[in-house]
């Protein structure tokens, strides 16, 4: 019962946290930050998507990588399925391809470094996994190439300065993923204290037998 109740809080929080980046994610920040227009950088889901990995490497801590992937499978089918209702198809599946590559790549550099120093395996797990989710997340929701998945987003696709701020101009998706990893890679480096403090609370447990 308390592996129960555990993961089905974790599945929950997954859930929570996937269905509410699909949806941010279509929404670009408004307004300037030294000059720099920040609707082509960044969009709101960069903020709130990293805690995924939080919840991923807390469930991996505390049950291991088995229930860690149920975690990750469950929130995708769950989160997936609500994101039809808040994004566009196209988001949302991109979104569960990047998602479920990106956790499994999580959970196996967590595994392999879990009984190292407490912040290497979180951190590390995070940083590759966010690299490669941003990767097959934006390619696959913006580069024509991919127009197969869904009609192609106009403004996404649009020429405008990398980053806003050179006078290189690409569409406005790739400056889009830069700024969405270095958001994650600043994210993920402030996840590591919630990480920490929940260490003595959430202690490793033995393997469930029913689950």
């Amino acid at each position: 019962m308390q592996y129960l109740r555990a993961t089905s809080i974790y599945i929950a929080l997954m859930t929570l946290v996937v269905v509410s980046s699909n949806y941010l994610v279509q929404f670009p920040m408004p307004g300037t930050l030294l000059g720099i227009n920040l609707s082509d950088l960044l969009t709101w889901g960069a903020f709130t998507y990293p805690a995924a990995f939080l919840v991923t490497d807390l469930t991996n801590r505390q049950f291991g990588p088995k229930i860690a992937r149920r975690v990750v499978f469950a929130g995708f089918v769950v989160g997936v399925a609500l994101s039809f209702y808040t994004s566009m198809p196209r988001i949302a599946m991109a979104s569960g391809t990047a998602y479920l590559v990106g956790q499994l790549l999580d959970i196996s550099v967590f595994n392999q470094l879990r009984r190292q120093s407490w912040w290497q395996a979180p951190l590390a797990g995070s940083m590759l996994g966010s690299a490669l989710d941003t990767l097959l997340f934006f390619s696959l929701s913006f580069a024509p190439v991919f127009g197969f998945l869904g009609a192609n987003d106009e403004f996404a696709i649009g020429s405008a300065p990398i980053l806003g701020v050179f006078a290189t101009e690409a569409p406005r998706w790739i400056s889009w993923a830069i700024g969405d990893f270095v958001v994650k890679i600043l994210v993920g480096l402030l996840m590591l204290l919630p990480y920490g403090a929940l260490m003595s609370v959430l202690k490793p447990m033995p393997p469930a037998k029913t689950i």
